[in-house]
């Protein structure tokens, strides 16, 4: 392991660098950096002495952390004295999450050094290290195990191609062996642990599963939206087609088909991904009256004025999960770019689900894909054919029990989880 540590070292001390050049010009290195600035100091300030039990839970970014939630808000609820620390790589996490109120400290992970790690835990002293998905920090996790404090890692999902399961995998696999418990999404990810020789798995599913039911079933009523959903002649319910973090490339291929020949009867709403002033009128510009109707925008709706249009562009923020409770079909946006964006809060209302091809690498979102609830599309005239054999009942009903067997089949992993915490608890001291 020796000359693979030293070239980690010597990796990460390249990464810290090329970063605080790039702080130079780049905002998102430039917090990074500024976050990092004096850590100790500052972490020792708000992290006073205390005599308790402290759970470390630390996710890369806002994703990760939606992973790591429910297990924060569970053990929050469970064990009310105990505290917690929660710790962000990335400042797209952080800078959203700071002031997240289960959590008695948050904070930027510093980097992946020795003696970083030596001084960070010497400052929260954990009992217990929860680590979400892809979290691998070789100098934590071996300092971690040197200190025989228990590290979960949850929400797990391994790939043939990742480095551990490969003839020159042996510094990853000893990063492995740093883990008390696996908490993993799929049977993939348990076999893939086992022909290695790691035993301590747990198939759990994903605890965002968990979390998008329970928000679900708390969703509010949203009067407008309501109103926006009737038909302005008969005052019926129109199926509704939400939209959710689109971009450009989405938003092309949905207005191609709204004007041409979507189904009737529809109606639609657009939250974009990002909905700044620019991007909503960029938007609308897309979406000429005389071809598809008055679109309003969600600012400036209300209960009176809402049920008159056909489009609705949502121009705020955290807004989108409570809304799928009056959707009929979901597209998600992303798929024609970098990747998907969240399709387990459309799904928790069984909402069929509808994507461009970049998924590959969301387990629900293959898992949607390969039991008929969720639909890949390329252009616009995949998708006006899709749109139209939802008009059939039964296809319809189909996806929609796709989607909602899924989910209740990998709901529980928050559950699996605490019970391992109650048993540490009890015992004082986990068992792999």
């Amino acid at each position: 392991m020796g000359i693979w540590r030293l070239l980690y070292d010597a990796a990460i001390a390249l990464f810290v660098l090329l970063t605080r050049i790039a702080a130079v010009f780049d905002e998102k290195a430039r917090l990074w950096v500024n976050g990092r600035r004096n850590w100790r100091t500052t972490l020792r300030q708000a992290a006073p002495e205390h005599s308790g039990a402290t759970l470390w839970v630390h996710a890369a970014s806002l994703g990760e952390f939606e992973q790591g939630r429910p297990v924060i808000e569970a053990v929050r609820a469970q064990f009310p004295g105990r505290r917690i620390v929660l710790t962000f790589f990335s400042p797209s996490g952080f800078e959203i999450r700071k002031n997240y109120p289960h959590a008695d400290l948050v904070c930027y992970l510093p980097a992946d050094t020795r003696r970083n790690a030596i001084d960070f835990l010497d400052i929260i002293r954990p009992d217990v290290a929860v680590f979400v998905k892809y979290e691998f920090w070789a100098n934590y996790l071996f300092e971690l195990k040197k200190r025989q404090i228990p590290v979960l890692l949850v929400s797990a999902l391994f790939r043939e191609k990742q480095p551990f399961f490969k003839w020159y995998g042996a510094f990853w696999r000893d990063m492995l062996g740093c883990f008390t418990r696996f908490f993993v999404q799929n049977k993939l990810s348990e076999n893939l642990l086992q022909n290695i020789g790691f035993q301590n798995v747990t198939v759990a599913g994903d605890t965002r599963v968990d979390r998008v039911l329970h928000l679900a079933a708390q969703a509010p009523e949203n009067e407008v939206v309501a109103a926006f959903q009737k038909s302005p002649l008969t005052g019926e319910t129109l199926p509704l087609l939400i939209a959710g973090s689109t971009w450009p490339a989405d938003e092309a291929i949905l207005t191609e088909v709204m004007r041409k020949d979507g189904p009737e009867d529809w109606k639609w709403v657009f939250a974009p991904h990002d909905p700044s002033p620019a991007a909503i009128a960029r938007l609308l510009a897309l979406c000429p009256k005389e071809e598809m109707g008055e679109v309003l925008l969600y600012s400036k709706a209300n209960a009176s004025n809402a049920t008159a249009a056909s489009t609705l562009l949502i121009d705020n923020v955290g807004l989108l999960n409570t809304l799928y409770r009056y959707g009929h079909v979901a597209y998600i946006g992303g798929g024609l770019g970098k990747g998907i964006h969240n399709t387990l809060e459309p799904a928790a209302f069984g909402l069929p689900v509808i994507f461009g091809p970049k998924y590959e690498k969301f387990e629900e979102a293959r898992q949607f894909v390969a039991r008929g609830g969720a639909f890949v599309v390329h252009n616009a005239a995949e998708l006006k054919a899709l749109l139209h054999q939802f008009k059939d009942p039964v296809f319809y009903e189909n996806a929609y029990r796709a989607v909602l067997t899924y989910l209740e089949e990998s709901r529980g992993a928050t559950h699996l989880i605490l019970a391992f915490f109650q048993r540490h608890i009890k015992t004082g001291k986990i068992i792999g």
